[in-house]
């Protein structure tokens, strides 16, 4: 695949998700740890690579319970060294991933970042500057409404890192910070605050079990039922509504902030290259949703780890046909619907009925390659054809039959 379609390391795009799994006993593989669902199983944790085009080049796999921030520098090096690339990268990672560690990591190695910070967990005087109204730049989203909206401010900032010796140390670096707010990211969080308030108000009602609160716990402020005694999960506690955070979380709806080391950056290519990270999340979500990725039903590691290589290899053609081959016209939906939707059967000893539902993405792959991909009726040659197409034939921007077989 490097081969045919190359790699683009000028930016790197890395997250992690977990998939759990189904049994009553954890093992040294399948770990208990924080689920991206809240669900008690032990779990296997995913960390996702993806380029510049946002497709898929490396996997790492590691327990449940062992933290993701590691892994990005980890799997950056692995895949450099062994494609032998030695330019600088930009790592772009969410929150999750932002820690002074990474963060000296990369610029140790002479790569970039770009990765989101929590605007709740700034300094109180950088807070009050992020959310102040001045000095705002709307940007707007061609219809006449406001897309989002960015500040921006160049600095040394103060992060503490551990060296070799092991003593911790404040070292300042030069960033570039962005903060945006969005108003339609602002009526989602808000939608999502009050869910969870609503949820958390009849869970109250009913005198539920702290471990029953989940995310609304932190609109809550709990104490025993008894007022006397340690605050467990499984038992039973006098719950009150936190209006004070939740005043706060709404007052914070729409807000994020994005730090750099390319400070000569525009703000807008900032904030468009970040949130491409929405590749890696749709990724996931397809293993999830339509490969069935979990829940996974093998005891052994190395099925386990043969098991998410072929839901890797899945969404990489994926991707290189969505990327590579139609240019992003088609969405990941169109793709697995392609792929779910193609069918004959059998009519005669060497004919076939090409039972398929015609679609736009069929009509633009019959175009590139010729084959009989629109016809009803196949011949035993047709179906052969069909099935031996590979995404390298593909890549031809001509038509006819001989437009993508020659590149093969």
């Amino acid at each position: 695949m490097e081969d045919a379609f190359g790699h683009d390391m000028s930016l790197a795009y890395f997250d992690c998700t977990n998939f759990y799994f189904e049994i009553d006993r954890k093992d040294d593989f399948r770990r208990k740890g924080p689920s991206k669902e809240h669900r008690p199983e032990p779990t296997v944790a995913m960390g996702l690579l993806l380029d510049a085009n946002c497709i898929p080049v490396a996997m790492s796999l590691f327990p449940g319970n062992e933290s993701e921030k590691p892994q990005l520098g980890r799997c950056i090096a692995q895949m450099k060294e062994r494609s032998s690339i030695s330019g600088r990268t930009v790592r772009v990672a969410d929150k999750g991933l932002n820690c002074a560690a990474n963060i000296a990591e990369a610029v140790l190695a002479g790569d970039g970042y770009i990765f989101s910070k929590s605007v709740k967990a700034l300094p109180a005087k950088e807070r009050t500057w992020a959310l102040s109204g001045d000095g705002w730049t709307d940007v707007d989203d061609g219809k006449g409404e406001t897309s989002f909206r960015y500040k921006m401010a160049d600095g040394d900032f103060e992060y503490t890192v551990e060296g070799e010796d092991g003593r911790k140390r404040k070292v300042e670096l030069l960033e570039r910070r962005v903060v945006t707010y969005s108003p339609s990211l602002a009526r989602k969080q808000k939608y999502e605050i009050d869910r969870q308030v609503e949820k958390a108000r009849a869970l109250k009602a009913t005198a539920a079990k702290r471990s029953e609160y989940g995310d609304s716990a932190k609109y809550v402020t709990f104490s025993p039922v008894d007022g006397e005694g340690e605050l467990r999960e499984d038992m039973k506690v006098a719950a009150m509504l936190n209006h004070e955070a939740i005043r706060k979380a709404r007052a914070l709806a729409g807000y994020n902030m994005i730090v750099t080391s390319k400070t000569r950056m525009d703000p807008r290519a900032i904030y468009g290259t970040y949130h491409r990270l929405w590749r890696i999340e749709e990724s996931f979500r397809v293993m999830k949703s339509e490969l069935d990725a979990r829940p996974v039903y093998l005891q052994r590691q190395s099925m386990i780890s043969g098991h998410f290589l072929v839901c890797y290899i899945a969404v990489l053609l994926m991707r290189l046909l969505q990327v590579k081959v139609l240019g992003d016209s088609f969405s990941s939906k169109d793709i697995m619907g392609l792929c779910r939707g193609l069918d004959v059967c059998r009519t005669s000893e060497r004919r076939y009925a090409n039972i398929s539902r015609r679609s736009p993405i069929i009509e633009e792959l019959a175009s590139r390659t010729g084959l009989p991909l629109l016809h009803f009726n196949l011949t035993e040659g047709d179906v052969k054809a069909i099935s031996s197409c590979m995404l390298s034939m593909l890549r031809g921007e001509g038509k006819g039959p001989s437009a993508g077989r020659k590149r093969g």
